[in-house]
């Protein structure tokens, strides 16, 4: 049975009806005291990072996830959930994260952009290039995915398993161990976003 942590913030509908698509046993959870006892855990998120981080220690989510992380079972941060992974963010300010993983998230570096040709938000469908094997990455053949962020996560190479071009090259998907992230929504990503969580159902 697999998890989908409700802090008030994020796709959770989306993400719910994509799972239920394709049978993949789910429920919304709201009670942090029952995280524990599922095999499986998405983080999504939608929204500024310092309101999301506020809400996971309101909820009492932050303790039980980073628990849930160091007992080896998979979690797949989505979006905003996959940064939240990371030590910390520079939106609004400097803001600590789960610190799962290694790495902080910045703004797109607009000087490095076209910006007639890139807009921020990036926004829409763009693919992501596999850095690394990963079961997640199976049976997709051309891996185009939909994006909407401003932000994007800056890690050590040994945790980046994807990346995308958008003005320049950026992470968007990653891996420590039992844990994983993407920056696009798979459940907004039609047939190569089911795969992933359809991939991510056979950990």
């Amino acid at each position: 049975m697999l998890a989908i942590v409700d802090y008030n913030m994020g796709n959770l509908a989306s993400v719910k009806n994509a799972c239920d698509l394709i049978g993949i046993e789910n429920e919304i959870v709201t009670d942090p005291n029952k995280i524990l006892s599922y095999d499986k855990l998405i983080l999504p998120g939608v929204g500024a990072y310092g309101d999301a981080m506020e809400h996971l220690e309101q909820t009492g989510m932050k303790d039980v996830i980073k628990e849930f992380a160091n007992s080896g079972k998979p979690i797949l941060g989505i979006c905003l959930g996959m940064q939240l992974l990371f030590e910390s963010s520079c939106e609004f300010g400097e803001t600590q994260g789960l610190g799962l993983i290694p790495g902080k998230v910045v703004a797109f570096d607009k000087s490095k952009m076209d910006m007639q040709e890139h807009k921020v938000p990036h926004m829409g469908w763009n693919k992501i290039f596999p850095t690394k094997e990963s079961i997640l990455f199976q049976n997709l053949d051309n891996p185009y995915l939909y994006f909407v962020h401003s932000f994007h996560v800056q890690t050590d190479k040994e945790y980046i398993i994807g990346t995308t071009h958008y003005g320049y090259e950026f992470v968007s998907a990653v891996q420590k161990n039992n844990i994983y992230g993407f920056q696009p929504h798979p459940e907004k990503s039609h047939d190569n976003g089911i795969q992933i969580l359809k991939n991510f159902d056979t950990l």
